[in-house]
């Protein structure tokens, strides 16, 4: 079977704290994407979105590039790599430049855009985006377009996506350590968006909500632009945790009580329908307990309240209000719990519904889901080749390695993994 061409190929490497998850897509000569191959595998050494154990996530890493490498029938190089952790901030930043009325040329846009590019301070951080948004002509904002356009003054809104320094050096270091070149760190935010939100949602305004495992990030779209963002340090492994704690029993077991039976809305059949529950301890004859499904509710519903109420402020914070703050997406692997989104709509008073991701042609069943929307949307960014005007990492701050040194190290490491 021929190997896909490898300049046509995409590979999205997405590092969450309960899965780590590689994607390999072909770009057609249409630009649509058609998925070849996916892997995925469990996250035992990321925390909140940080990397907290180098050796646990390399090996993660390189068994799910592996895996979807073997099912794809290829070899690949480099990995485009979200980036979830809770120090993510957004900012915009604006610059204006004087035309004296004449019609808006190419030259003038570049030395705009230039001039934003000075513009930009990271404030002690490191900048994974500064992307244009929209322009200004004359004091008239939301122009999309002004190229061949008269006017006085041109001016740009520049959105900035800033996270800590040390995290993303450890996120760029542990895919180097599995012999990947990163082609660039993408917030997850930015490629949630294009994955599970139409563009008439991000024209009208929409908020975006990720309920990870470690980690809830906020952004608001408008203008068809990611123009706010807001992290939160909680997710759905803390409603697995409370389970755990609540009942006495192991964290597997919790996940399993919550994926099968939980949810986030009650009804009067909950209590009386019956759960066992493995005790924590290993003892021979130890017997199960039994519990209520209106318990287990209960305890979920408790964790949800106090994360919907962060959720609620940070839209507030944001701005998200008025006729245009109505319509929230909810994804991440948090939003498969049942009946959350009917319960985030009443809590919140606005419309919620799950977001999924979309627009990819071969995409198995299994990674359909919410919980796959940042994957997905790693892709579609990587394709939509995004004009952005600081890259993710400079080169100074990264130790290069030969591609074809690449290959023969993980050739060596497979070949050591297998004796």
């Amino acid at each position: 079977m021929a190997q896909p061409r490898s300049e046509n190929l995409i590979t999205a490497l997405d590092i969450g704290s309960s899965k780590i998850c590689a994607l390999i897509a072909q770009e057609g000569e249409g630009g649509e994407l058609q998925i070849l191959g996916t892997g995925q595998r469990e996250s035992k050494g990321v925390k909140r979105g940080y990397i907290a154990d180098m050796e646990r996530t390399e090996a993660a890493i390189r068994e799910a590039v592996e895996q979807a490498e073997r099912i794809a029938g290829t070899n690949i190089e480099d990995v485009w790599v979200s980036f979830s952790a809770g120090g993510l901030v957004s900012d915009i930043a604006s610059v204006e430049v004087e035309l004296g009325g004449h019609r808006v040329e190419q030259e003038d846009i570049d030395e705009l855009l230039a001039a934003g590019r000075g513009s930009i301070d990271p404030d002690g951080r490191m900048v994974l985006h500064a992307q244009p948004t929209l322009y200004t002509l004359d004091g008239l904002t939301g122009v999309k377009k002004p190229l061949g356009l008269h006017a006085d003054r041109l001016g740009v809104d520049i959105h900035v996506v800033k996270a800590d320094a040390s995290p993303v050096r450890n996120l760029d270091l542990c895919v180097r350590s599995a012999h990947l070149e990163v082609k660039s760190i993408v917030a997850s935010p930015v490629a949630t968006g294009m994955s599970c939100l139409s563009e008439e949602e991000r024209e009208l305004g929409v908020a975006l909500v990720e309920l990870g495992a470690g980690v809830t990030n906020v952004s608001l779209f408008a203008g068809g632009m990611l123009v706010g963002l807001s992290s939160i340090p909680y997710g759905a492994a803390d409603i697995t945790d409370d389970i755990a704690s609540a009942f006495g029993t192991r964290r597997a077991q919790a996940e399993r009580m919550k994926c099968f039976h939980g949810s986030a809305t009650m009804s009067p059949r909950d209590n009386h329908d019956m759960i066992e529950v493995a005790p924590l301890s290993s003892e021979e004859g130890a017997e199960p307990a039994r519990i209520t499904r209106a318990q287990m509710i209960a305890v979920i519903r408790q964790r949800l309240e106090h994360l919907t109420g962060e959720i609620a402020t940070a839209l507030k914070e944001l701005g998200f209000a008025g006729p245009v703050g109505r319509q929230v997406v909810l994804t991440g692997g948090g939003a498969e719990l049942k009946g959350v989104a009917d319960y985030m709509q009443g809590v919140l008073g606005r419309a919620v519904r799950i977001g999924r991701p979309r627009g990819l042609a071969g995409l198995p069943d299994a990674h359909s889901g919410p919980a796959f929307a940042t994957l997905a949307g790693l892709a579609q960014f990587a394709a939509s080749d995004p004009v952005d005007l600081r890259a993710a990492v400079p080169d100074s701050q990264i130790v290069h390695r030969p591609s074809a040194v690449n290959m023969v190290q993980r050739l060596i490491t497979a070949f050591k993994s297998g004796y």
